[in-house]
């Protein structure tokens, strides 16, 4: 079968099994699809497993009769202020897929769906009900800055791969203290806050550990280049609470601005470095594929 056959099957059958093109068009995008990393495991930091779901049942428009996922949320979300309350019948409820107050309850992925009172994962099943670890119901919005630079030898002549003969292009990633994977420097989006304050924020507080230098890196972050805004394939979604994103690439050019800081692992992050991106990059999540399209953007080695 060549490849235009194959890819059109594939479409159509995503197009049917998610009811509309416009889900579609959201969903053929990095990493989306796959929704592997959260199903069929251990939810983490806790004793509860996932319902297993099998790959051909993960879309909600696929029966599945026998689907029964047990309902967790984790203890310590009760009582935080960066979460929501537990809903009752007597308490007021949440407006869903609209901004409700400062709380943003929109997804990229348009029009979610209610089940029992709760948003539906637009992805597909999870194997777990409740919110997780998750604060929010439905949407939990997060930032993710791509901060790149070519790599450069000692004479600070740009490297390029001996094999694609492009650039090699290097990339600020931080080892996270909950599951050990290196990552994106990024964070939750805080009620009522511009995504463009948390970008800078989580990149100066992870990876550069201050904040009384924050006009160092003032106007590195007035400019980043677009690559992605969607879910995110994370461990601690389910099938009513899930992570999305947005992700913008800052990058220096000429390695004379934030190329030449002094990285220091600070607030979630155990370590931080410069690292070479190519094929090989394992990430949290689905960060690897986020930072492939900066990689398409900027013609780099892959």
């Amino acid at each position: 079968m060549n490849i235009t056959l194959f890819t059109t099957i594939f479409a159509c059958f995503l197009c049917n099994a998610l009811g509309s093109i416009e889900m579609l068009a959201s969903v053929i995008k990095p990493g989306i699809f796959r929704h592997i990393i959260c199903r069929n495991n251990v939810y983490p930091r806790s004793n509860v497993s996932r319902f297993p779901v099998p790959d051909d049942v993960v879309f909600w428009s696929v029966p599945f009769a026998e689907y029964c996922p047990p309902t967790y949320t984790a203890p310590h979300i009760g009582g935080q202020s960066w979460a929501d309350t537990p809903l009752s019948g007597d308490a007021v409820q949440p407006t869903w897929n609209h901004n409700d107050g400062i709380v943003n309850r929109v997804s990229f992925h348009g029009g979610y769906k209610l089940e029992d009172g709760v948003p539906q994962n637009p992805i597909g099943r999870t194997g777990l009900k409740g919110r997780g670890s998750l604060g929010r119901w439905g949407p939990n919005h997060a930032a993710d800055p791509i901060v790149t630079r070519w790599k450069r030898d000692q004479n600070g002549a740009i490297i390029q791969h001996q094999d694609s003969g492009k650039n090699i292009l290097q990339m600020v990633a931080i080892q996270r203290s909950d599951n050990k994977l290196w990552a994106i420097p990024g964070g939750m989006v805080d009620p009522g806050e511009n995504v463009s304050v948390t970008l800078k924020r989580e990149f100066t507080e992870e990876a550069l550990n201050f904040t009384d230098k924050g006009n160092m890196v003032e106007q590195f972050f007035k400019e980043g280049v677009h690559v992605y805004s969607g879910y995110v394939d994370d461990f601690r979604n389910t099938d009513n609470a899930w992570m999305e994103t947005t992700a913008l690439n800052f990058h220096d050019e000429d390695g004379t601005q934030v190329g030449q800081l002094q990285l220091e692992a600070g607030d979630d992050a155990t370590n931080v470095r410069w690292t070479d991106i190519d094929s090989n990059l394992k990430l949290h999540a689905n960060h690897a594929d986020i930072v492939k399209e900066v990689v398409l953007k900027r013609d780099a080695h892959w």
